[in-house]
């Protein structure tokens, strides 16, 4: 179609102009030019943003953004999923093209892209599990492995990864643990949150899950967490805000169960009073997948989000939550806050502007499994290691490599965070047929990375699965590595702290006929060892991810020196725990059981202080192929902070690192525990080297929580700051300051 004549080149210019201008009809029926975006100016604020686009919205279009479907299909409701979806994917959310608002495209990611089962599974790069991230107690590798998976999640589509699992280990037995940062408030929400900052420097949302008390998944759906309020906010609560605080994710996901009487997704104390209002968050707040309970009651007290059609009994924030905003019962402005805390995110971290273009050929697949192994490398704990057992001497010209399909590859563990590896799995999986499983290993096999580095001894084999022909094998061996491991997964607890399959008894056998015997588990969690008099050395490495095999290997031929420190207490047996009998096992379904969380704040190693338990093996606790002298603690009092100072030398004849632990204990006040981990450096040093640390402790980790001022209150008096190397370090020392009384806010902020 020509132009008319009489157009001028200005008007042609206009009617050229770039597509942040539209046409809409006028009263005559002609196209006039309609103002730029304003919203779709980056100069302005994401708050700005949010609300210039939200004006612009229909109900409609509101509706769409806080109604989330299950990205695969589902055929036990007859469910199809969307087709704009991602295949075999976790979540899609309906964005508003004409507004220039994206798609929320949504994998579970806790290490890494997850894919649920079926014909079209993803390949991509898996981390080591969440707790071997936090045996690190690296932030640095934290960010850095955050990072690479979300550069993955954004090459293969996805805007919103659903990563970022804070709840501490209050239960060992729980099926999740392995995808969490351990027991202790301030080493798991510093972790997760430098994965949540490194998922986020993508243009991408993460999320802080699972808010909150979701510490065991025996009837997760339906059980009532008892927990008083100064307890929670000194514990769970504290874990999940400083990885908040850290790791400023986009969005929130509320979990399954329910806390003091009301389901955590419809909880106004959960979501509108302590997430909301106490803690400033911005961002959005979506539902498990099935933890949506009603319509009313969820949206006014907080859920801004509906995730997961099919897995909920009703579309709750469908037509049923329209019909109440029409109605009233819900208000319009409350609809406006929840597309609005939508939309800000995907304002603030770049989803409108950066929108995803998936290009999984630009992933190198190589640099991250290097990314991967570095992870692990550094989360591998050395236990024990009697008469320098390890680092392995390459001329042992027999070596046994024994049990937990060392041959084929690595366990990872089970449920919506499986991470399915590139070209294939290897040669072994079991397990359930169905979720959570399969149960998978991926091919990155502990033998062959030992048969590359032995190349002059001879390596055999054996399954582990007859104890007599194990001990055999290791009676004629000169060194005996036996694999053990434990599988966890979401959705199911395990009975009990011991190595399922009668591993305890392959180990015994193994170790009665070679006492240069090394076990390497990989265990979701603490684990029972009856055996561990009677073995050389004991490595744990966790679920170690794509790269496992070679970086278990790495580390027993010394070619990395362990490094990594347990980031929950090994108990000597279950008679130690709070709950001895794991409450509600085995699960009746539908159940509607109360878990009383009696220890309140006093959480792992400080649960285990304030009783005298002596563990098989304490927090922070991790031996090294050197040695290291930690000494010059130095601590003051300035402005009200405590600042910790100190040295840390390398005595011994090899290059290593070592994680210097400063913990905090009150003199005469009275806390939930007789001590506090207060701050924690980790440093690497060549043999002879020497350098200076220092931490500041968070004035909230020194106060207890008044729940009816909602402030940390420090009582005035002497504490003391302890340098240790774990928390029953017989070696720690300690200098006592004064504190004055003083009062600090939510935020961790002295109040004057």
């Amino acid at each position: 179609m020509g132009f008319p004549k009489k157009i001028s080149l200005l008007a042609m210019a206009v009617a050229l102009v770039s597509t942040t201008y539209s046409y809409a009809a006028d009263t005559n029926g002609a196209k006039k030019a309609e103002a730029p975006k304003a919203w779709m100016n980056k100069k302005l604020a994401p708050e700005q943003r949010a609300d210039l686009v939200l004006k612009q919205m229909t109900m409609d279009e509101k509706l769409k953004l806080v109604f989330g479907y299950f990205g695969t299909d589902a055929p036990w409701k007859n469910f199809k999923r969307p087709v704009e979806s991602i295949t075999q994917s976790a979540g899609f959310v309906y964005g508003v093209p004409r507004l220039g608002i994206p798609n929320l495209w949504e994998a579970d990611a806790g290490v890494g892209v997850a894919s649920q089962a079926g014909p079209d599974v993803r390949g991509a790069t898996a981390l080591p599990s969440g707790i071997a991230t936090a045996a690190t107690w690296d932030l640095k590798t934290a960010y850095a492995g955050g990072a690479m998976i979300g550069s993955e999640s954004r090459a293969f589509g996805f805007n919103v990864q659903l990563a970022g699992g804070v709840n501490i280990m209050r239960e060992p037995r729980n099926g999740r643990n392995f995808e969490y940062g351990g027991e202790d408030p301030l080493l798991a929400g510093k972790i997760v949150g430098a994965q949540i900052a490194g998922i986020q420097s993508n243009n991408i949302v993460s999320t802080l899950k699972h808010y909150a008390f979701n510490n065991q998944e025996t009837n997760r759906f339906s059980l009532d967490a008892k927990i008083d309020d100064a307890s929670a906010r000194m514990s769970d609560l504290l874990a999940l805000q400083i990885a908040k605080e850290e790791g400023n994710p986009g969005s929130v996901m509320c979990s399954y169960n329910r806390v003091n009487g009301f389901y955590a997704c419809e909880s106004d104390y959960l979501l509108n009073q302590v997430l909301k209002k106490d803690w400033g968050f911005k961002g959005w707040v979506m539902s498990d997948w099935g933890a949506t309970h009603s319509t009313v009651p969820a949206a006014n007290n907080g859920l801004d989000q509906q995730s997961g059609i099919p897995f909920d009994h009703s579309e709750y924030f469908g037509a049923a939550l329209k019909e109440a905003v029409q109605n009233g019962w819900v208000s319009e402005a409350r609809l406006d806050d929840m597309a609005r805390r939508v939309l800000h995110p995907m304002f603030e971290f770049g989803l409108v502007d950066n929108p995803v273009s998936p290009n999984v050929k630009s992933i190198n697949f190589k640099a991250n499994g290097l990314i991967s192994q570095k992870d692990a490398e550094e989360s591998i704990v050395l236990l024990k290691n009697d008469a320098n057992l390890l680092p392995m001497a390459k001329f042992y010209k027999k070596i046994a490599v024994i049990g937990s399909h060392a041959d084929v590859g690595v366990l990872s563990g089970g449920g919506s965070s499986q991470v399915y590896p590139v070209g294939g799995v290897a040669g072994y999986r079991g397990g359930p047929a169905v979720f959570p499983g399969p149960m998978l290993y991926y091919p990155s096999s502990p033998m062959k990375a030992i048969q590359a580095r032995a190349l002059e001894s001879k390596v055999t084999y054996n399954d582990g699965t007859d104890p007599k022909a194990a001990a055999a094998l290791a009676a004629e061996s000169d060194i005996v590595l036996v694999f053990v491991n434990q599988w966890t997964a979401e959705s199911m607890d395990v009975p009990n702290l011991s190595l399922p399959d009668n591993q305890d008894d392959l180990v015994s056998a193994v170790a009665k006929a070679n006492s240069k015997t090394v076990v390497v588990m990989q265990t979701g969690g603490p684990v029972l060892m009856p055996w561990l008099s009677s073995v050389g050395a004991v490595l744990e490495a966790w679920y170690p991810g794509s790269n496992g095999g070679e970086a278990i290997a790495r580390v027993l031929f010394g070619e990395v020196n362990p490094s990594g420190h347990l980031p929950a207490t090994f108990p000597a047996s279950e008679s130690q725990l709070p709950r001895p009998v794991l409450d509600g096992y085995p699960e009746v379904k539908d159940a509607r059981i109360t878990v009383n969380y009696h220890e309140g704040a006093a959480v792992g190693y400080k649960w285990f202080d304030l009783k005298g338990h002596k563990p098989l093996f304490p927090f922070g606790y991790g031996l090294s192929y050197s040695d290291f002298a930690l000494g010059d603690l130095k601590a003051e009092v300035k402005n009200g902070l405590v600042n910790a100072s100190f040295s840390v030398k390398n005595t011994g004849a090899v290059a290593g690192k070592e994680v210097a632990q400063v913990y905090v204990a009150p003199v005469t006040a009275k806390w939930e525990s007789p001590k506090r981990l207060g701050g924690f450096q980790k440093v690497d040093l060549k043999p002879g080297a020497s350098t200076t640390a220092s931490v500041t402790v968070d004035p909230r980790l020194l106060g207890m929580y008044d729940s009816a001022s909602k402030t940390w209150k420090i009582a005035e008096g002497d504490y003391k700051v302890i340098l240790a190397s774990h928390a029953m370090d017989a070696k720690a020392t300690s200098v006592t300051v004064h504190l004055s009384a003083a009062t600090v806010d939510m935020h961790g902020k002295l109040v004057k």
